[in-house]
Protein backbone atom coordinates (compact mmCIF):
# COMPACT_ATOMS: atom_id res chain seq x y z
CA UNK A 1 0.00 0.00 0.00
CA UNK A 2 1.27 3.49 -0.75
CA UNK A 3 2.03 5.78 2.14
CA UNK A 4 -0.30 8.41 3.55
CA UNK A 5 -1.12 11.17 1.12
CA UNK A 6 0.33 9.35 -1.88
CA UNK A 7 -1.66 10.30 -4.97
CA UNK A 8 -1.58 6.88 -6.52
CA UNK A 9 -4.71 4.79 -6.70
CA UNK A 10 -3.03 1.91 -8.51
CA UNK A 11 -0.77 -0.05 -6.17
CA UNK A 12 -0.09 -3.71 -6.70
CA UNK A 13 -2.90 -6.05 -5.63
CA UNK A 14 -2.80 -9.33 -3.70
CA UNK A 15 0.02 -11.63 -4.71
CA UNK A 16 -0.88 -13.49 -7.89
CA UNK A 17 -4.29 -11.85 -8.23
CA UNK A 18 -5.40 -10.72 -11.68
CA UNK A 19 -6.33 -7.11 -12.25
CA UNK A 20 -10.10 -6.65 -12.65
CA UNK A 21 -10.49 -2.92 -13.28
CA UNK A 22 -8.08 -0.10 -14.00
CA UNK A 23 -8.63 3.63 -14.43
CA UNK A 24 -5.81 5.65 -15.96
CA UNK A 25 -5.76 9.46 -15.89
CA UNK A 26 -9.56 9.58 -15.85
CA UNK A 27 -11.22 13.00 -15.87
CA UNK A 28 -14.90 13.79 -15.81
CA UNK A 29 -16.77 17.09 -15.62
CA UNK A 30 -20.33 18.31 -15.88
CA UNK A 31 -22.02 21.54 -16.87
CA UNK A 32 -23.90 23.04 -13.91
CA UNK A 33 -27.29 24.70 -14.11
CA UNK A 34 -25.69 28.14 -14.41
CA UNK A 35 -23.47 27.03 -17.28
CA UNK A 36 -20.25 26.52 -15.35
CA UNK A 37 -18.09 23.44 -15.93
CA UNK A 38 -17.59 21.45 -12.73
CA UNK A 39 -14.58 19.11 -12.65
CA UNK A 40 -15.41 16.01 -10.63
CA UNK A 41 -12.61 13.57 -11.51
CA UNK A 42 -9.19 14.97 -12.39
CA UNK A 43 -6.59 12.60 -13.79
CA UNK A 44 -7.69 9.83 -11.43
CA UNK A 45 -5.86 6.49 -11.27
CA UNK A 46 -7.08 3.26 -9.71
CA UNK A 47 -6.40 -0.47 -10.01
CA UNK A 48 -8.37 -3.19 -8.24
CA UNK A 49 -7.56 -6.91 -8.30
CA UNK A 50 -9.50 -10.13 -7.78
CA UNK A 51 -10.57 -10.62 -4.20
CA UNK A 52 -9.92 -7.02 -3.18
CA UNK A 53 -12.45 -4.86 -1.38
CA UNK A 54 -11.63 -1.16 -1.69
CA UNK A 55 -13.53 1.55 0.18
CA UNK A 56 -13.86 4.97 -1.45
CA UNK A 57 -14.78 7.68 1.03
CA UNK A 58 -15.30 11.41 0.75
CA UNK A 59 -17.75 14.21 1.40
CA UNK A 60 -21.19 14.19 -0.19
CA UNK A 61 -21.05 15.53 -3.74
CA UNK A 62 -17.32 14.90 -4.14
CA UNK A 63 -17.86 12.42 -6.98
CA UNK A 64 -17.95 8.92 -5.48
CA UNK A 65 -21.03 7.92 -7.46
CA UNK A 66 -19.55 9.45 -10.62
CA UNK A 67 -16.43 7.35 -10.12
CA UNK A 68 -18.45 4.14 -9.81
CA UNK A 69 -20.51 5.02 -12.88
CA UNK A 70 -17.35 5.61 -14.92
CA UNK A 71 -15.69 2.41 -13.67
CA UNK A 72 -18.78 0.40 -14.57
CA UNK A 73 -19.39 1.96 -17.97
CA UNK A 74 -22.62 3.73 -16.99
CA UNK A 75 -20.89 7.02 -17.83
CA UNK A 76 -17.97 7.85 -20.10
CA UNK A 77 -14.91 9.82 -19.00
CA UNK A 78 -13.98 13.05 -20.75
CA UNK A 79 -10.40 11.78 -21.00
CA UNK A 80 -8.29 8.88 -19.81
CA UNK A 81 -9.27 5.26 -20.08
CA UNK A 82 -10.99 2.49 -18.11
CA UNK A 83 -10.17 -1.18 -18.59
CA UNK A 84 -12.21 -4.12 -17.31
CA UNK A 85 -10.29 -7.39 -17.50
CA UNK A 86 -7.84 -5.58 -19.77
CA UNK A 87 -10.53 -4.45 -22.21
CA UNK A 88 -10.88 -0.71 -22.78
CA UNK A 89 -14.50 0.27 -22.37
CA UNK A 90 -14.79 4.03 -22.85
CA UNK A 91 -15.01 3.95 -26.65
CA UNK A 92 -17.21 0.88 -27.02
CA UNK A 93 -20.52 1.15 -28.80
CA UNK A 94 -23.52 1.29 -26.47
CA UNK A 95 -24.76 -2.22 -27.31
CA UNK A 96 -21.33 -3.80 -26.94
CA UNK A 97 -20.75 -1.94 -23.69
CA UNK A 98 -24.10 -3.09 -22.31
CA UNK A 99 -23.20 -6.73 -22.99
CA UNK A 100 -19.79 -6.37 -21.33
CA UNK A 101 -21.31 -4.57 -18.34
CA UNK A 102 -24.00 -7.20 -17.91
CA UNK A 103 -21.46 -10.02 -17.81
CA UNK A 104 -18.53 -8.42 -15.98
CA UNK A 105 -19.96 -5.85 -13.55
CA UNK A 106 -22.50 -6.03 -10.75
CA UNK A 107 -24.07 -2.91 -9.27
CA UNK A 108 -25.52 -2.50 -5.78
CA UNK A 109 -27.06 0.87 -4.99
CA UNK A 110 -28.39 2.51 -1.83
CA UNK A 111 -31.94 1.83 -3.03
CA UNK A 112 -32.65 -1.66 -4.26
CA UNK A 113 -34.53 -0.74 -7.50
CA UNK A 114 -36.33 -4.08 -7.58
CA UNK A 115 -39.16 -4.59 -10.05
CA UNK A 116 -42.32 -4.61 -7.90
CA UNK A 117 -44.36 -6.85 -10.18
CA UNK A 118 -41.86 -9.72 -9.99
CA UNK A 119 -40.98 -11.93 -7.05
CA UNK A 120 -37.52 -12.26 -5.51
CA UNK A 121 -36.23 -15.07 -7.71
CA UNK A 122 -37.59 -13.43 -10.88
CA UNK A 123 -35.84 -10.15 -10.01
CA UNK A 124 -32.55 -11.99 -9.57
CA UNK A 125 -33.01 -13.92 -12.81
CA UNK A 126 -33.26 -10.76 -14.95
CA UNK A 127 -29.55 -10.20 -15.70
CA UNK A 128 -29.16 -13.85 -16.76
CA UNK A 129 -32.18 -13.67 -19.03
CA UNK A 130 -30.78 -10.48 -20.60
CA UNK A 131 -27.56 -12.45 -21.18
CA UNK A 132 -29.70 -15.08 -22.97
CA UNK A 133 -29.24 -17.83 -20.41
CA UNK A 134 -32.05 -20.37 -20.29
CA UNK A 135 -34.87 -19.66 -17.82
CA UNK A 136 -34.17 -23.00 -16.13
CA UNK A 137 -30.51 -22.19 -15.51
CA UNK A 138 -31.35 -18.61 -14.49
CA UNK A 139 -33.92 -19.77 -11.94
CA UNK A 140 -31.56 -22.43 -10.56
CA UNK A 141 -28.68 -20.00 -10.07
CA UNK A 142 -30.91 -17.22 -8.71
CA UNK A 143 -32.51 -19.54 -6.18
CA UNK A 144 -29.09 -20.79 -5.09
CA UNK A 145 -27.78 -17.28 -4.51
CA UNK A 146 -30.86 -16.23 -2.59
CA UNK A 147 -30.41 -19.29 -0.41
CA UNK A 148 -26.79 -18.29 0.26
CA UNK A 149 -28.15 -14.90 1.33
CA UNK A 150 -30.59 -16.51 3.76
CA UNK A 151 -33.68 -16.00 1.59
CA UNK A 152 -34.36 -19.57 0.56
CA UNK A 153 -37.84 -19.37 2.05
CA UNK A 154 -38.64 -16.04 0.40
CA UNK A 155 -38.15 -16.84 -3.28
CA UNK A 156 -41.75 -16.26 -4.28
CA UNK A 157 -42.23 -13.07 -2.26
CA UNK A 158 -42.55 -9.77 -4.09
CA UNK A 159 -40.54 -6.74 -2.91
CA UNK A 160 -43.53 -5.29 -1.04
CA UNK A 161 -43.64 -8.49 1.02
CA UNK A 162 -39.98 -8.26 2.05
CA UNK A 163 -38.26 -6.15 4.71
CA UNK A 164 -35.76 -3.48 3.73
CA UNK A 165 -32.85 -5.75 4.57
CA UNK A 166 -34.36 -8.61 2.58
CA UNK A 167 -34.93 -6.35 -0.42
CA UNK A 168 -31.28 -5.29 -0.36
CA UNK A 169 -30.19 -8.93 -0.17
CA UNK A 170 -32.24 -9.61 -3.30
CA UNK A 171 -30.48 -6.65 -4.96
CA UNK A 172 -27.11 -8.11 -3.99
CA UNK A 173 -28.09 -11.49 -5.44
CA UNK A 174 -29.15 -9.78 -8.67
CA UNK A 175 -25.75 -8.05 -8.85
CA UNK A 176 -23.92 -11.35 -8.42
CA UNK A 177 -26.02 -13.73 -10.50
CA UNK A 178 -23.91 -13.38 -13.67
CA UNK A 179 -20.76 -14.07 -11.64
CA UNK A 180 -19.11 -10.71 -12.32
CA UNK A 181 -15.49 -10.11 -11.54
CA UNK A 182 -16.29 -6.59 -10.28
CA UNK A 183 -19.04 -5.35 -7.97
CA UNK A 184 -19.58 -1.61 -7.57
CA UNK A 185 -21.48 -0.82 -4.38
CA UNK A 186 -22.75 2.73 -3.81
CA UNK A 187 -23.76 3.20 -0.15
CA UNK A 188 -25.31 -0.29 -0.20
CA UNK A 189 -26.49 -0.10 3.42
CA UNK A 190 -27.19 3.64 3.52
CA UNK A 191 -30.97 3.18 3.48
CA UNK A 192 -31.00 0.61 6.28
CA UNK A 193 -30.93 0.96 10.06
CA UNK A 194 -27.46 0.20 11.54
CA UNK A 195 -28.15 -3.38 12.78
CA UNK A 196 -29.82 -4.37 9.50
CA UNK A 197 -27.09 -2.68 7.47
CA UNK A 198 -24.42 -4.54 9.43
CA UNK A 199 -26.19 -7.87 8.89
CA UNK A 200 -26.54 -7.25 5.15
CA UNK A 201 -22.90 -6.24 4.83
CA UNK A 202 -21.78 -9.33 6.78
CA UNK A 203 -23.54 -11.57 4.27
CA UNK A 204 -22.15 -9.58 1.34
CA UNK A 205 -18.62 -9.80 2.79
CA UNK A 206 -18.98 -13.56 3.27
CA UNK A 207 -20.05 -13.99 -0.37
CA UNK A 208 -17.16 -11.84 -1.53
CA UNK A 209 -14.72 -14.02 0.36
CA UNK A 210 -16.28 -17.19 -1.03
CA UNK A 211 -16.53 -16.12 -4.68
CA UNK A 212 -13.48 -13.84 -4.94
CA UNK A 213 -14.99 -10.94 -6.86
CA UNK A 214 -13.48 -7.48 -6.49
CA UNK A 215 -15.48 -4.73 -4.80
CA UNK A 216 -15.27 -0.96 -4.96
CA UNK A 217 -17.44 0.35 -2.12
CA UNK A 218 -18.47 4.00 -1.88
CA UNK A 219 -19.47 4.68 1.71
CA UNK A 220 -19.66 7.17 4.57
CA UNK A 221 -19.80 4.31 7.05
CA UNK A 222 -16.60 4.04 9.10
CA UNK A 223 -17.34 0.49 10.25
CA UNK A 224 -17.77 -0.74 6.68
CA UNK A 225 -14.72 1.12 5.39
CA UNK A 226 -12.49 -0.31 8.12
CA UNK A 227 -13.36 -3.84 6.97
CA UNK A 228 -11.97 -3.21 3.48
CA UNK A 229 -8.42 -3.98 2.39
CA UNK A 230 -7.86 -0.38 1.34
CA UNK A 231 -9.47 2.93 2.28
CA UNK A 232 -9.12 5.59 -0.39
CA UNK A 233 -10.33 9.16 -0.13
CA UNK A 234 -11.64 10.98 -3.17
CA UNK A 235 -10.12 14.44 -2.76
CA UNK A 236 -10.09 17.19 -5.37
CA UNK A 237 -10.90 14.68 -8.09
CA UNK A 238 -8.17 12.18 -7.26
CA UNK A 239 -7.81 9.18 -4.96
CA UNK A 240 -5.54 9.35 -1.94
CA UNK A 241 -4.54 6.17 -0.14
CA UNK A 242 -5.04 6.44 3.61
CA UNK A 243 -3.89 3.97 6.24
CA UNK A 244 -6.63 4.59 8.76
CA UNK A 245 -9.89 6.42 9.37
CA UNK A 246 -8.13 9.10 11.42
CA UNK A 247 -6.53 10.37 8.19
CA UNK A 248 -9.89 10.84 6.46
CA UNK A 249 -10.98 14.47 6.26
CA UNK A 250 -14.35 15.72 5.08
Amino acid sequence: MSGPGARNGAPGGPAGAAEVVRAESVSKSYISGDGRRLSVLRGLDLAVHEGEMVAVVGASGVGKSTLLHVLGGLDRPDSGRVLIRGVEIQDRQATELAVLRNREVGFVFQFHHLLPEFDAVENVMMPMLIARETPKEARHRAAGLLSELGLGERLSHRPSELSGGEQQRVAIARALVNRPGLVLADEPTGNLDPPTGEAVFNVFRTLQGAHGFAVVLATHNERLARRCARIMQLDEGRLVNVRGWDQVHW
